[in-house]
């Protein structure tokens, strides 16, 4: 995941979603990278602005750990709210870093788990939808449906970004770099 140029712990990325077709999906401005190593990247954003495709713009409510792997088909948003933790899970192409942003194609299904562990697949006829428009092929239908296992997986045995420990170590990382700031 690094690039030789960084970035390193403490400075800010911007994140860019993209669909199957190559048009920009959505874009978070500046998440603090907390750790970055060969196949993955955790930062946090909290209170970021947020721009639609179609330039509508918006800004997030709390803070959000973000989990991207280089190897997976997904990226693990972990949003810290008074009511609990609660997961909204991308089903996306491994990601690529370059001097831009980190970069992504999102392909529309989502998994969210709620602070109560109730887990939620949504947008599958979003999926079904753009598979058609944009001819997704039966190896990335195959790619993404196997990938929801191994997501699933994570979320029931508390794995990763799922795992209470992972929470509280990564946002007390993020409190720390940004009282430095």
């Amino acid at each position: 995941m690094r690039h030789s140029n960084g970035p390193r712990e403490g400075e800010f990325i911007t994140i860019k979603s993209y669909k199957h077709d190559g048009s920009l999906h959505r874009t978070w401005r500046d998440t603090m990278v907390l750790k970055t190593s060969e196949n993955a990247l955790i930062g946090c954003n909290d209170h970021t602005l947020v721009t639609e495709s179609d330039g509508r713009r918006w800004v997030t409510r709390e803070p959000a750990l973000m989990y991207f792997h280089k190897h997976y088909w997904f990226n693990i948003v972990t949003m810290i709210r008074d009511n609990g933790v609660s997961y909204y899970c991308n089903l996306a192409s491994p990601v690529v870093l370059d001097k831009e942003a980190l970069k992504y194609i999102d392909y529309d299904l989502d998994v969210k788990v709620f602070p109560n562990g109730e887990k939620r697949l949504l947008d599958v006829d979003e999926y079904e939808e753009h598979g058609k428009k944009w001819s997704y092929s039966p190896q990335t239908d195959k790619i993404l449906k196997h990938n929801v296992r191994i997501l699933v997986d994570w979320i029931n045995n508390r794995k990763g970004p799922f795992s209470k420990e992972y929470v509280e170590i990564w946002y007390n990382r993020y409190l720390e770099l940004s009282r430095r700031q």
